[in-house]
């Protein structure tokens, strides 16, 4: 009598659990490995909440590729036998569980000794540090469950086209729908919902206004009733750059002379439709406020949110008398690391207002118009790069200064003088021809190295050889950086090593640490910006002294 084959009718597919039989001794190892690997030190403290991800996420990668050797074993007919199994097992799960306890332990140490170099308290609250296991553990089994999840997803599609096609084909269209279905998903809506998320949380903090700051009076503030601007449409980060402005007394009080009102002009992203029309209305506003007669006009590239560093721009403010003008422009109100990974503007903002005001300012006599200095922090000197396609060279030429400050690894002008740095200068402090023009800091006597002249238009790049901003980049997955060479920036461990993968996500989670550290550690540098404008762009008689004071000064900014 034929069988349900030869009638035509497959057999039913039979349910089967998720999980059918334990994990293969290849994969269990690779897990113990990635867990005990991802607690080894990297470049800045973590909290325990972020180590139990780092190690579950380490973990669950390190449990895929053990997996996939065991696979790649069957399949050469590399099985051990009943004996080693039957032995195998237990002593594997003694040993895999002594690691993961001892390494649990003793990472207290390693984390203690990272504290100790950002100057942070050595000590680790030993209940926060025990909850890394069970909550890394927990992490892990539900990466494991989803994993065996898709795996039996891809199987029942599999037995679906099987049915209309050869066994082989219905195993690769299986395996290209199942990608396909997992990556709508996880664009389509997780990554849109995560994004709509946060850029719902960040229009509505865009809308806010900080505590204490007001809408000026004073004509040469952007907002105020003479602005061609409205205060509304500023932004949260435009109201606070507008709002912290210094008035004319309190510089009098850090110089003791006379001093102006300086000139802010931010231009939000709701005061116009376009980078073009905002860049315009930024020149517009500039010269009503009679920037252009300033002795000096610094224009700052923002973060994604729109945010400036008043410590990067209030020490031209004091510098200078007030006798000066500063003009920053929102493109975004997200945060930098979803700007730029959603949004091209960033690179576009800077060059559309660079071009615009420089394009104004060179209209003006040369012996009659404003130093034109350029800066920006992290993604802002990014953005600030991108309006100089021509490097250096034309940096030099078209700007008298530039403070870039927390590079990103993107950054292209840095790249190509990272890259092309003299002979015996290390990649995290690098030195490019002789120092000509470009140096790079992280403590304030780096500015004097090489001891060669230094003659404007000067640029400085400030750095932390501890900052993951700067350093973290996709290639950290298969290429050990060169930042682990030796000699090391004094702030990266000795300790630390690379391992493929794991490098790359300890990294990753050291970028939500970066601003939990002490200033001159991570992605903060406290007081160094106002040393590097006393270098970039010192008035006339202005000296080391000054400077001293100024940074004294400088410490109640935020």
């Amino acid at each position: 009598m034929p069988g349900p084959a030869e009638q035509g009718h497959l057999p039913e597919p039979s349910h089967r659990p998720v999980v059918r039989r334990p994990p293969t001794w290849s994969a269990l190892v690779g897990a113990v490995i990635g867990y005990v690997l991802a607690f080894t030190p990297s470049l800045l403290p973590r909290p325990w909440w972020l180590q139990a991800a780092a190690c579950a996420i380490t973990a669950g990668i390190a449990y895929g590729v053990g997996a996939l050797i065991g696979l790649i074993a069957r399949h050469c007919g590399l099985r051990p036998d009943e004996r080693l199994r039957r032995t195998g097992w237990p002593a594997l799960a003694g040993a895999g569980g002594t690691a993961i306890v001892f390494v649990t332990a003793w990472s207290v140490r390693w984390q203690g000794d990272l504290r100790r170099a950002v100057r942070l308290d050595p000590r680790v609250v030993w209940w926060q540090w025990a909850l890394v296991l069970p909550v890394a553990v927990l992490l892990f089994a539900l990466f494991v469950l989803v994993a065996r999840a898709l795996r039996l997803g891809t199987r029942q599609l599999g037995r679906l086209a099987a049915r209309a096609l050869p066994a082989r084909w219905a195993a690769a269209v299986a395996l290209v729908l199942a990608v396909v279905l997992v990556v709508g998903f996880v664009q389509g809506f997780l990554l849109r919902g995560l994004l709509a998320a946060v850029e719902s949380g960040a229009s509505a903090t865009d809308l806010g206004t900080s505590p204490g700051i007001v809408r000026p009076t004073l004509p040469t503030l952007s907002g105020s009733p003479a602005s061609l601007e409205s205060w509304d449409s500023l932004g949260s980060k435009g109201r606070d750059f507008i709002g912290k402005a210094p008035a004319a007394a309190e510089i009098t009080r850090f110089t003791g002379q006379a001093a102006k009102d300086p000139v802010r002009v931010y231009v939000g992203l709701r005061s116009a439709g376009t980078l073009r029309e905002r860049a315009a209305l930024a020149v517009r506003e500039l010269e009503r406020t009679g920037a252009f007669s300033r002795r000096v006009l610094v224009v700052i590239s923002t973060t994604g949110t729109g945010w400036v560093n008043e410590r990067i721009a209030k020490p031209p403010e004091y510098m200078y008398g007030g006798d000066s003008a500063l003009v920053a422009m929102q493109y975004s109100y997200l945060p930098s690391w979803v700007s730029f990974l959603t949004e091209g503007e960033a690179s576009d903002a800077g060059v559309a207002l660079i071009d615009a005001v420089r394009t104004r300012w060179a209209q003006l006599p040369a012996d009659a118009r404003p130093r034109l200095l350029v800066a920006g922090e992290s993604l802002g000197s990014y953005a600030t790069e991108r309006a100089f396609p021509g490097g250096v060279a034309q940096l030099a030429r078209e700007v008298d200064g530039a403070l870039l400050v927390g590079p990103t690894p993107d950054n292209p002008i840095r790249r190509t003088v990272t890259d092309g740095r003299d002979p015996g200068s290390p990649v995290w402090l690098p030195v490019y021809q002789d120092g000509r023009t470009v140096r790079f800091a992280r403590r304030p006597g780096d500015l004097q190295r090489p001891p060669a002249p230094w003659a404007p238009p000067r640029a400085v790049y400030l750095q932390n050889g501890g900052d993951p901003v700067t350093w973290w980049e996709p290639s950290l997955i298969w290429r050990r950086p060169a930042w682990l060479d030796r000699p090391r920036a004094p702030d990266v461990s000795d300790a630390m090593r690379w391992y493929p993968l794991v490098t790359f996500w300890q990294v990753t989670c050291d970028l939500a640490a970066a601003d939990s550290v002490p200033d001159g550690f991570g992605h903060r540098f406290g007081t160094l910006p106002t040393g590097a404008w006393a270098r970039i762009a010192p008035p006339a008689g202005w000296s080391a002294d000054e400077t001293r004071r100024l940074e004294e000064f400088q410490r109640a900014w935020s």
